[in-house]
Order: C-alpha cells, then sequence, then structure tokens
C-alpha cells in the first residue's frame, strides 16, 4: 500500500483541502492507505458508511453459509496460553480471534451488498467488512469513540439484563471503555464518558443479538487537520481489538494465534470534507486460495472460561440481514 510518512502527508494534504477521501490501515499500522473519494474504485476498494456509498444497491439474495469451526484442541492451546500471561501480569484482557473456514453460496462483492450493517467495506476478491463497530467519529472538532464490548444471544429470556449485569461482561467493557479514554487523551483534551454500556440489537441470519456500547467524547486542538493522518495511527490498534496493555497484549496476540491478522481488525474511514467516520474491521471474511474464511474472537480475561470464548467466537459468524 503505501508508508507511514506517505500516509500522513497524503491525509493532512486531503484534510486541510476539505478533499474527501477513504482510507484503509490494517491491525498493526504497517500497512496504511489513502486516496481520494474519486479514485477509491481504481484501487478495487467499495465502501458503504453514513448514508454514503460507492457502489450500488442492495441485492434480495439470502446466502446460505456452512461454518468449519476452527478445532477446539487449537483454541484450546491458545486461550490456556494467553490464561497464563494473564495471571502473570502481562496482560488483564486479550483479545483472541482465529479464522474459520466457511461455505457460502455467493461471493464476496453480493455479501457486502446484502449486509446489512453502519460501516461495509470490500475489497475486490480479497476480503469483506460489515461492521457494527465505530472506530472514531470527528464532528465539529470533537473526537468520539463508541466501544463495543458484551454480547449475548436476543433469544434467551431476559437477554439485555443478563447481559448487563453479567460480572465478567461489566468487567471486560469497564476495562475497554478506561483504556479508550486514556487513548483519546493522546490525542484530544476534556475527554469524558458521555454515554454508559447501552444495549443495541443486530439481526442475522442465525438469530438475533444485543451487544453493550458507550460513548466517549474529546475535544481536538483547531490544527487537528493537518495531525489527522499521525491522529489516527496514533490510536491504533483499536482498543476493543487487541487489550490492554497495548503493546505486551499485541506481542502476546502474535505468539497465541495461528494466522497474521493484516486488515482483519484494522480500521477503515471516510473524511467526507468536514467530518470523519470510521469502523473497526470486524465481521471479516477473507478469501485466499480459493477458500473463504470468517474471523472472529472475543475478549479473555481472568473470569473468562473457555467453553463460553469458543461458543463466542462461533456466534460472531454471520451475516446481518433485515
Amino acid at each position: 500500500m503505501m508508508d507511514r510518512e506517505l500516509f500522513k502527508e497524503k491525509v493532512a494534504d486531503y484534510a486541510k483541502a476539505g478533499e474527501p477521501f477513504l482510507f484503509l490501515i490494517d491491525f498493526k499500522g504497517e500497512r496504511p492507505f489513502v486516496c481520494r473519494h474519486s479514485e477509491a474504485k481504481e484501487y478495487g476498494l467499495f465502501f458503504s458508511l453514513g448514508g454514503i456509498s460507492s457502489f450500488g444497491e442492495p441485492k434480495s439474495i439470502k446466502p446460505q453459509m456452512e461454518i468449519q469451526p476452527m478445532d477446539r484442541t487449537l483454541y484450546a492451546r491458545a486461550f490456556r496460553k494467553v490464561l497464563r500471561h494473564i495471571r502473570h501480569g502481562d496482560t488483564y484482557l486479550l483479545n483472541l480471534t482465529f479464522p474459520s473456514e466457511i461455505s457460502l453460496d455467493c461471493s464476496l462483492e453480493e455479501i457486502f451488498h446484502l449486509a446489512q450493517a453502519p460501516y461495509k467495506l470490500y475489497k475486490k476478491d480479497e476480503f469483506v467488512v460489515f461492521s457494527p463497530e465505530c472506530f472514531v467519529q470527528i464532528r465539529d472538532g470533537f473526537i468520539y469513540s463508541y466501544p463495543m464490548k458484551g454480547t449475548i444471544s436476543a433469544a434467551l429470556e431476559n437477554a439485555a439484563e443478563k447481559l448487563l449485569n453479567n460480572e465478567k461482561e461489566k468487567w471486560e467493557h469497564n476495562t475497554i471503555v478506561d483504556l479508550l479514554r486514556n487513548d483519546l487523551s493522546m490525542v484530544a483534551r476534556h475527554v469524558q464518558l458521555t454515554r454508559y454500556r447501552y444495549v443495541e440489537r443486530i439481526d442475522t441470519n442465525r438469530g438475533s443479538l444485543l451487544q453493550t456500547s458507550s460513548e466517549i467524547r474529546g475535544e481536538l486542538p483547531a490544527d487537528w487537520r493537518s495531525r489527522l493522518g499521525e491522529l489516527l495511527l496514533k490510536l491504533l490498534p483499536a482498543g476493543s481489538v487487541s487489550g490492554a496493555p497495548k503493546r505486551k497484549t499485541v506481542q502476546i496476540i502474535e505468539d497465541a494465534e495461528i494466522a497474521a491478522r493484516g486488515y482483519y481488525t484494522g480500521v477503515f474511514g471516510y473524511f467526507d470534507g468536514e467530518n470523519l467516520d470510521s469502523a473497526v474491521n470486524i465481521r471479516f471474511i477473507e478469501q485466499r486460495e480459493g477458500k473463504m474464511y470468517y474471523r472472529s474472537g472475543g475478549g479473555i480475561t481472568f473470569h473468562s472460561s473457555k467453553e463460553e470464548e469458543y461458543r463466542e467466537l462461533i456466534s460472531k459468524i454471520y451475516v446481518p440481514l433485515v
């Protein structure tokens, strides 16, 4: 794609000129990319977010998906490794993810059209993202983050109450809120929690889910446009898909997981000339060597259960439908 310095330079130039642009950054921030809105199709990139779309109308198909979950033994081995690090105090929250092979009766492009999500990105013949999770938004000189942690099947009796009262989910959510509040403090002032643990519903081809999110806000410096590329890179990797403390946790992730993440759990976003919206690259299907893989995972803490975390990894393999 391009190096970090060129990325920062181009983002600053576009932002100061009020030029709309699309950006994409991998998990480790090593392969960032930015282009003008008008150039996105030339690079095989198609997106939809905030009512802005670069690619056609939705198609009325219903995908059939078969899942070959990642091996339980491999997951158990990685889970135990992560738990050892937690017990040694190396990390206290780590997002552990794996690819599961899937079979679909439609293409990545068709999934892009079909999926109902606030943030969608399709990289031609490589991957598709249909993310429910915001990375950051910038509006009127303020930066916002919406950490999303905590998932439960909406079909369970008193599902919302169970989710909100689950001690493990509550602790995990609080940890991410604190982490992202600290992250925003690196680039903004007067950072504050403005909404806490509200519940949202997601309808999928495998049933409905409830998830909890919060809202954090900070005030950006007056010259934020000239430093926008640097700002974005400084906030990576996203706390909700890495963990805390970040640096050590990322090292453990690289050792525990079986495949490099690449653009999975990176971010993408769009600047419309005034404001910016962006997403964390979760709900991610990639295509390689003639096969399709769905990347998914969840946060591991001292209180985590191996079986519950494995089931959560599988439950997140879905396509969101109307």
